[in-house]
């Protein structure tokens, strides 16, 4: 029977088999370069980049994905309420309370990052701070803490790194087959095939790196909503929060695509998509509806 230690570990899985996959993806594009070029030297070097980007992402990805994000570090004194909820609810968890950042935006927003629970980081908006009362600001940092405890946050980390390089890979590709003046051989016949598939697999590339992207975000909501709720004792602080937050229609002023799955509510605020199965299967997050739903006992 499946348990949480059982999804930590099918997390940290996840995590080398997502990092085994860019590498794959990496040197198929680097290949296909070398041939489209006619120069092995690029396979040489996507090799090298792949292994080096892998190890960025595992080391370093928090960093960037809190650059991304504008956040800086919480003054102890300004926000001394915060960092005591995060402190109480850490102790209460079994974790080390996680480094936190403040992100100076007025839409309601937070995340949580890192490679492990020894080095994580929680973020949240001022917008979040103005916005939610103190039960309701303690169930989103439960929520955060839980994706630590969950061992969500190495696997959504990788993927802001990894997921943004592919994607800027294949659109590299993409420019130089059109308009990079591609080395082409009359005599050589697989040469127009080569270039074709190389082209087929550049605009392929960002789709698959974009449904692992998806795949890893939307079921952990779930979890880190209940072991969140486990934590305070208080589901409704969270359903309250998260009926705010998606209430508020400003989207976070630094939003990427990159980093959108980090979030405990989708940064882009897009109310106006119908929340049909087909669009559901395209959001970073579940709908607020639904985890609102199962937090209040709805099943």
């Amino acid at each position: 029977m499946a348990t949480l230690y059982t999804h930590q570990d099918e997390n940290v899985r996840k995590t080398w088999f997502l990092m085994t996959i860019f590498l794959v993806i990496v040197i198929a594009l680097g290949w296909s370069f070398s041939q489209v070029f006619a120069d092995p030297i690029i396979l040489y070097i996507a090799i090298i980049f792949s292994i080096g980007m892998n190890f960025l992402s595992y080391w370093s990805s928090d960093k960037i994905a809190l650059k991304m994000s504008g956040a800086v570090e919480a003054d102890k004194i300004q926000y001394r309420d915060l960092l005591n909820i995060i402190e109480n609810l850490s102790i209460t968890a079994g974790l080390p309370a996680p480094k936190t950042y403040i992100i100076q935006d007025v839409s309601p927003n937070a995340f949580a990052t890192g490679r492990n629970k020894e080095h994580a980081s929680i973020a949240v908006t001022t917008g979040l701070l103005n916005l939610l009362e103190k039960n309701e600001l303690e169930g989103v940092i439960a929520h955060e803490l839980s994706h630590i405890g969950n061992k969500d946050i190495l696997l959504s980390t990788v993927v802001v790194v990894l997921v943004g390089f592919v994607a800027l890979l294949s659109d590299l590709f993409i420019r130089m087959s059109f308009f990079g003046g591609l080395k082409r051989d009359n005599d050589n016949r697989t040469g127009g095939f080569v270039v074709i598939i190389g082209i087929v697999l550049a605009i392929l590339t960002p789709l698959v790196a974009t449904l692992i992207q998806l795949a890893v975000s939307r079921k952990r909501e779930f979890l880190a909503d209940a072991s969140g709720a486990l934590l305070t004792r208080y589901p409704e602080g969270l359903a309250s929060a998260l009926e705010k937050i998606s209430q508020n229609s400003t989207p976070l002023k630094k939003a990427s695509k990159a980093t959108a799955h980090l979030y405990i509510s989708d940064p882009y605020k897009d109310k106006n998509k119908k929340i049909s199965f087909l669009v559901k299967m395209f959001m970073t997050h579940p709908p607020v509806e639904e985890r609102v739903k199962i937090l209040r006992g709805g099943f």
